[in-house]
């Protein structure tokens, strides 16, 4: 039982000391995902340098507009509110 207490707490520790933050990112790191995005998508010249300058600023632009529920399958009953 001492075993688990321990195991348990030890993992607890090693969770809260090597999670971090997604925020807190270095710009270093964030220029290396902008340089991989830009490599996937095979951006050159003018694009590429657009594609990286967007990526690296700081906005919060949003993905688009949220998906409408799925319209309701063939003989279900309608849906009650």
């Amino acid at each position: 039982m001492l075993r688990y207490a321990i195991v348990s707490t030890a993992l607890a520790v090693l969770l809260a000391v090597t999670t971090t933050p997604s925020f807190a990112v270095t710009a270093k790191d964030k220029m290396a995902t902008c340089k991989f995005g830009a490599d996937d998508q095979k951006l050159t010249g003018g694009a590429r340098s657009k594609f990286i300058k967007k990526c690296m600023s700081n906005k919060d632009e949003p993905r688009g507009t949220a998906l409408a529920p799925p319209p309701p399958a063939a003989g279900a009953p309608p849906p009650q509110h």
